[in-house]
């Protein structure tokens, strides 16, 4: 999935993406990004998995004082570099997220939005396992998923991203119960309340649930000690680290 976005939804294609939203569905996004800087404002340093071409991280960065954006494609990241431009406290990677070129605790909150454990089509429980492990002891670790209350308007958008020809057309019949088909092979289930507990217990880091604005369903954790050990990865190439600004930027330490 993560490859049907970076071939399918980058840079500007992904901005139409949003320009495109309904009055609700723009509520939607509004309320999701407010929780979010609401829970991390005042963090030293936040990374946020996924962080196309900056719409999410140009919002937190006035509040924290180091905002890093990861992202698979080259695309998104050029665009981000344009799109957060004015804000010098932003630094882009080239990285996977589900294999981070991040030491251990690096970041005071990991956040992974509009779910984003669905749309980068990686392992989830590998997902959640780097998310854990870049977050300082005592830090925020954040994903969201869409809640079932906004089944209709998020069904209405991808519709219009298929009129679009941003995606394929919906498999009508594949799409329910949370999910959006498309014939062409994407595929986006909603994460559950319950698989979101049951993939952070296994990290042993119990996480909090709430539904934002009838819209969002966000799991929090304050993370503990963990009783899993991690294996530091090797640093992240020189040549994959890039802030605004367009110059190498340093790893976060």
């Amino acid at each position: 999935m993560g490859g049907y976005y970076r071939k399918h939804l980058v840079g500007p294609d992904l901005q139409r993406v949003y320009a495109l939203a309904s009055p609700r569905i723009r509520r939607y996004l509004r309320a999701e990004i407010q929780n979010v800087i609401d829970r991390v404002r005042g963090s030293d340093r936040v990374l946020e998995m996924g962080c196309g071409y900056g719409r999410v991280l140009g919002e937190i960065a006035p509040h924290v004082g180091r905002a890093v954006g990861i992202d698979i494609a080259r695309g998104n990241l050029r665009s981000a570099a344009s799109y957060l431009r004015a804000h010098r406290n932003c630094d882009l990677a080239l990285m996977n997220a589900a294999q981070l070129g991040f030491w251990d605790e690096q970041f005071d909150a990991t956040i992974c939005v509009q779910n984003g454990i669905s749309a980068f089509g990686v392992n989830r429980s590998r997902l959640i396992a780097e998310a854990v492990r870049v977050t300082r002891e005592g830090g925020r670790i954040l994903f969201s998923t869409y809640s079932p209350r906004i089944w209709q308007d998020r069904l209405e958008w991808f519709r219009s991203q298929a009129r679009a020809g941003l995606i394929g057309a919906l498999d009508e019949s594949r799409t329910k119960d949370g999910t959006i088909a498309c014939r062409d092979g994407l595929r986006l289930p909603a994460a559950s309340a319950q698989e979101f507990r049951a993939l952070f217990d296994r990290q042993g880091q119990p996480a909090q649930i709430r539904e934002i604005d009838r819209s969002s369903v966000f799991a929090e954790v304050l993370k503990r000690e963990s009783p899993v050990h991690h294996r530091r990865p090797d640093p992240v190439p020189r040549a994959n680290r890039r802030s605004p600004g367009g110059t190498p930027s340093a790893r976060p330490r």
